[in-house]
């Protein structure tokens, strides 16, 4: 999908850049498959700020995604490919040959008409799904399972893949983006292919405006702040700093380990290198 420029009439459109959106062929989603999307504004259950700098924007409906692929052996037909406001991906309406219809993750090359399938010993081609086990070694797969029957987790967002690089009788090993390798069970099943929507990565936001439409706040700096309300606030004119960069609760933010999940580490085979 190419990049649409703009003339530069005024600041906010000097750098921005957006899709054209050639990709598009209706503009209105399929009203069985949508669902209300509540805001919460950050806010937990009990009123709290948990997650900052959230707020507004425009509103959405939740499109309901077919991650878990589990009609099997049903041919089904691309009817339109859709915009989702939630998503960086497209979407593909599918209509399968008993009538039902499901939303998928577009995946790249794929255009209305195509047809796709899923299941056990279909042909390796981009949308159709089956399991780990019966997919060749070095295909680039999307949308992988970490446990059988949960729905993809792993490479839903725009122009991510994966890579299948081993498998013995219980484990596949897929490399991620990351160049990290990890261990999953040969019964989850991924999908063929890339996830479309390439170019997303390349979008200028361009204005401010912008990311307040996708309900994106402003960003506060810790600097900027007083020292009750960050570890890297106060100082007589205008310091920066004076320790490494930590987050509101005095937490370090670069290169400090976080991970706490010790019993999935014999999944990874190789961690992601710096």
């Amino acid at each position: 999908m190419p990049i649409r420029k703009y003339n530069p009439t005024s600041p906010g459109v000097r750098s921005k850049t957006s899709l054209t959106f050639d990709e598009i062929t209706t503009q209105e989603p399929h009203g069985p498959l949508t669902e209300q999307l509540a805001r919460s504004g950050g806010r937990d259950n009990q009123g709290h700020l948990t997650s900052w700098w959230r707020g507004g924007g425009h509103k959405r409906l939740y499109r309901i995604i077919d991650f878990k692929r589990d009609k099997k052996d049903i041919p089904a037909k691309v009817s339109t490919v859709e915009y989702d406001p939630n998503r960086s991906a497209r979407i593909a309406l599918l209509t399968y040959a008993d009538g039902e219809k499901r939303y998928i993750l577009q995946p790249s090359g794929v255009k209305v008409g195509d047809t796709v399938v899923a299941g056990d010993n279909v042909d390796i081609l981009p949308g159709n799904c089956l399991p780990l086990k019966n997919i060749p070694l070095g295909t680039q797969i999307h949308n992988v399972e970490l446990r059988p029957g949960k729905g993809g987790q792993i490479a839903r967002s725009a122009g991510s893949t994966v890579q299948l690089v081993a498998r013995d009788a219980l484990y596949a090993s897929v490399k991620m983006p990351s160049s990290e390798i990890r261990r999953i069970n040969v019964e989850c099943v991924a999908t063929i292919g890339q996830v479309g929507n390439l170019d997303h990565e390349n979008v200028s936001i361009g204005k401010a405006g912008r990311s307040r439409w996708l309900g994106k706040r402003p960003h506060v700096r810790g600097v900027a702040m007083n020292p009750v309300d960050h570890p890297l606030g106060g100082g007589e004119g205008k310091t920066s700093g004076g320790r490494h960069p930590v987050t509101p609760w005095g937490q370090p933010t670069k290169g400090y380990k976080t991970r706490r999940r010790k019993d999935t580490d014999r999944f990874i085979v190789q961690r992601r290198q710096k």
